[in-house]
């Protein structure tokens, strides 16, 4: 009987024998634990090169930046399906990922692409320093969008109606890193020109410009969305790990369940 033959699968991020845990070229153990922050590891995986330091303190800050917001829905969603699955923490994380979408996280990603359209559609870019460069993209950006119907992603927010705090504390520690390129200074001009074309002024949302300065880190712009996930996994544990101790989803449910207003069809 001969052996089965299979063919190769190749990875370059991790593999395991008898002895050894193996994650990008690094022995797991010796190498990495202990060594290298939850952050960094996340990007190294993700691009398949070490970060460098400065790198690592923009990454980082947006994650911190998305991993929580108080009462969104996707909190609610992972505290309404804990309080029906208690045994199925990973269901609870899972519903609370699934509902970060276009209102909710996945404008992290949509601003991305919304400024690498810009970015392409423009050829030459302007030096670093030429506003007035920066702002004709800009503008013309948001007038295709509003001559389309859409609405610029990363512009707006429900809470945060003049300054979403998050959003100058981004643009200062890229600054600081002089990580601030093609798609910070894109997005910033956004900012600056929107009102003209939009008739109103609109703040710059955190979530929008954590895309933009993941995307001026090299990350690719098709997997933004993944990494506001990842930040908010860490939000969402904490909502169940609250939820055990101070339960609200009972009366979030009641809250419903009580008020029903039945209408006939």
């Amino acid at each position: 009987m001969t052996e089965r033959q299979y063919p190769a699968y190749p990875t370059s991020l991790g593999d395991s024998d008898a002895d050894s845990i193996t994650v990008l070229g690094h022995d797991l153990a010796a190498d990495l634990m202990g060594q290298v922050s939850f952050g960094e590891l996340a990007f190294w995986l993700v691009t398949q090169r070490r970060p460098t330091r400065e790198q690592v303190r923009v990454f980082e800050a947006v994650l911190v930046a998305l991993a929580e917001h108080g009462f969104t829905p996707t909190a609610i969603a992972a505290r309404l399906t804990y309080l029906s699955a208690p045994d199925s923490v990973q269901g609870a994380l899972a519903a609370g990922l699934l509902g970060g979408g276009s209102r909710f996280l996945g404008v992290t990603e949509d601003c991305g692409a919304f400024l690498a359209a810009a970015l392409a559609a423009a050829g030459d870019l302007p030096a670093a320093d030429d506003d007035a460069g920066w702002d004709e993209i800009a503008r013309r950006a948001v007038r295709q969008a509003r001559e389309a119907g859409r609405f610029v992603p990363g512009l707006g927010h429900p809470v945060h109606k003049v300054t979403d705090p998050r959003t100058p504390v981004l643009f200062r520690i890229a600054d600081e890193e002089g990580l601030r390129g093609p798609y910070l200074r894109l997005w910033a001009a956004v900012g600056r020109v929107h009102p003209e074309v939009l008739g109103r002024t609109l703040p710059l949302n955190g979530a929008g410009t954590c895309g933009a300065a993941l995307a001026d880190l090299g990350l690719p712009v098709e997997l933004l969305r993944g990494f506001a996930l990842l930040a908010r996994t860490a939000g969402l544990l904490g909502h169940l790990a609250e939820e055990r101790w101070r339960p609200v989803g009972m009366d979030i449910y009641l809250g419903v369940d009580r008020n029903t207003d039945y209408q006939a069809p």
